[in-house]
């Protein structure tokens, strides 16, 4: 047995107090930035295991802090970090293995779930470490304003990578200097927040009960969250209705929501590039339109 293998087993018998003995390691599809496999024991317990180059640890370990804060909200089901850790040149992360269906399930559960997860609400915004977007940097401090947290730690830095990347964003800072008037009638809470909940990050148990994964949590307006579903579709209007019979959305929901939009448009234009920047751009330029 290789090295890597026998670090894996040492550490989910140190997490789970029980000797585990791999028998299976197979592959999984449908991740972009990580090798995921499904690993199983001589017991028949099973794991699922995500590896990356060693300098991808960080990532691994703001993903399992992450999972562990949503678990213990009880609103919502997650998987259950085991632990991570790094052999030779690869770093790891074994989770709880959730067999999922896909599409079909509650979705009306879903929305009432994230709901009450979003009711977890402490006093500042923000988390406790610099986390992960996807593969790039998530900056992260405390602050008790929302309009400065949203500036200064989401908008302000994507911006500078962007006008790096060569995106001229000539009406940035126009934003930037108008936040506060996209708030003048709505007062956020500092809400648990899943941070990246497009479709691909949400699904199902073969029971029809909801689950939600690979997050980029952080304590911000749950309005956030509520935009990323719609960026790409996938979620369903009983979805919504499940959320808004929960926590009804205030009304000014649909004005800010490109602004929410926009964090994710300039971080996929400094991933991939492409139409996501004139994407943030035109976006840039209804939001200011709208003030107008």
């Amino acid at each position: 047995m290789n090295s890597f293998n026998k670090d894996v087993e040492n550490l989910i018998t140190k997490a789970t107090g029980e000797s585990f003995s791999l028998a299976d390691k197979s592959g999984i599809g449908g991740g972009c930035i990580h090798i995921a496999s499904l690993i199983s024991g001589t017991d028949g317990r099973t794991f699922f295991l995500k590896q990356n180059s060693a300098d991808h640890i960080a990532g691994f370990e703001a993903e399992a802090h992450a999972l562990e804060v949503m678990a213990a909200a009880n609103s919502i089901r997650v998987p259950q970090p085991i632990g991570c850790g790094v052999s030779g040149r690869q770093a790891f992360l074994v989770m709880e293995y959730l067999s999922m269906g896909g599409r079909n399930g509650d979705w009306n559960a879903m929305g009432q779930q994230l709901a009450r997860m979003h009711r977890n609400i402490v006093d500042s915004f923000g988390w406790d470490a610099d986390n992960f977007i996807g593969s790039s940097p998530q900056l992260n401090g405390w602050s008790d304003s929302w309009i400065e947290f949203y500036r200064d730690y989401r908008l302000h830095p994507q911006m500078k990578w962007a006008r790096k990347r060569g995106l001229g964003l000539a009406n940035g800072n126009a934003l930037l200097d108008s936040l506060q008037d996209f708030f003048e009638s709505y007062s956020p809470q500092p809400s648990l927040l899943h941070g990246d909940l497009w479709a691909g990050n949400a699904s199902f148990l073969e029971d029809g009960s909801p689950v939600i994964f690979d997050p980029a949590a952080y304590y911000g307006d749950r309005e956030a969250d509520l935009a990323m579903t719609e960026m790409f579709g996938g979620f369903t209007s009983a979805f919504y209705d499940g959320y808004n019979r929960e926590w009804p959305l205030d009304p000014g929901y649909r004005i800010r929501k490109p602004l929410y939009i926009l964090y994710h448009e300039l971080n996929h234009y400094n991933l991939f590039g492409g139409g996501y920047g004139y994407q943030a751009e035109s976006t840039i330029s209804r939001l200011l339109n709208s003030l107008a």
